[in-house]
């Protein structure tokens, strides 16, 4: 039986998200990963409302859905589980870093492989702002003129530090502008071409530049695709409350927070699963 037909699934706009209903025993028994992970892909984010799940839940289920990221370059939280805030003391390693989620980006740009997906659940949530947005990079580019395709398929694009947080913080120091640069760049190709036959595009803030274009029409192609993948029918708004439980498919779309206030102490706990092909084709 199809997923449709065993579960309660109410798409939250036409192009992007989908909202299920299901119990947290159901959910973490497994049984329903597959149909789950196929609306995922279709979809590009799955919510559910009211689940209520405590950290050995979400990693438990996480690991239902996929592999579960540890680590790469740096540890990956707690045993696969990262508290995403920007409180220094809750997170010393990354929160300095999470002022520039409030860009639009897709995550790991800087590997070869980045993460298939990642699931979030709120912990403390700010009483003003913070709301979420993710977009289809899927429709985005499946709606563009053929012929622009066409000439899309054929760009590489090169993704640094720099670019994904100089944006969000134009007064930075020269020493946090020189941390940034010690990052490796990476190259990726403008259009994904998945396994599955589908094609999406590979936007972020952290696209700087593309490989052999001139300087200014390199920037005018980025701005003018992210302005493209952005419009509001591609996107998906959305307002957290407590016990939700969040999942997107980061190889398909792009996300990014709204401002909030910081004193709130906004945290939100984070599972992420580990990549099953890179962009720039199966290897």
């Amino acid at each position: 039986m199809s997923l449709t037909a065993l579960l309660s699934v109410t798409d939250l706009s036409p192009r992007i998200g989908s909202e299920i209903a299901i119990d947290a025993d159901t959910l973490l028994g497994g049984g329903h990963a597959g149909e789950i992970r196929a609306l995922l892909v279709r979809r590009g984010v799955i919510v559910i409302r009211d689940i209520g799940l405590d950290d050995d839940q979400l990693r438990a289920f996480a690991r239902t859905m996929g592999d579960l990221r540890l680590g790469t370059v740096k540890k990956e939280g707690d045993e696969g589980l990262l508290k995403v805030t920007m409180d220094e003391k809750e997170n010393p390693e990354y929160a300095k870093f999470f002022f520039g989620s409030q860009l639009w980006h897709m995550d790991g740009t800087y590997e070869e492989v980045p993460p298939f997906a990642t699931m979030l659940t709120p912990r403390v949530l700010s009483n003003t702002g913070g709301n979420t947005l993710f977009t289809n990079n899927y429709a985005a580019y499946e709606d563009l003129p053929e012929e622009e395709k066409a000439f899309l398929d054929g760009l590489t694009v090169v993704h640094t530090m720099q670019a994904a947080l100089f944006p969000a913080k134009r007064d930075c120091t020269p020493e946090e502008f020189a941390m940034w640069s010690g990052y490796p760049a990476r190259r990726h190709p403008l259009v994904w071409h998945h396994r599955s036959g589908r094609k999406s595009l590979v936007l972020s803030t952290s696209a700087s530049h593309i490989v052999g274009m001139d300087p200014t029409d390199s920037h005018d192609l980025l701005q003018r695709l992210m302005a493209h993948a952005t419009q509001p029918h591609y996107v998906y708004r959305h307002q957290w409350r407590m016990g939700d439980l969040l999942m997107w498919d980061n190889t398909g779309t792009m996300h990014r927070v709204l401002p909030f206030d910081q004193a709130s102490g906004r945290r939100l706990h984070r599972c992420t699963l580990n990549g099953e092909e890179p962009i720039g084709g199966a290897a």
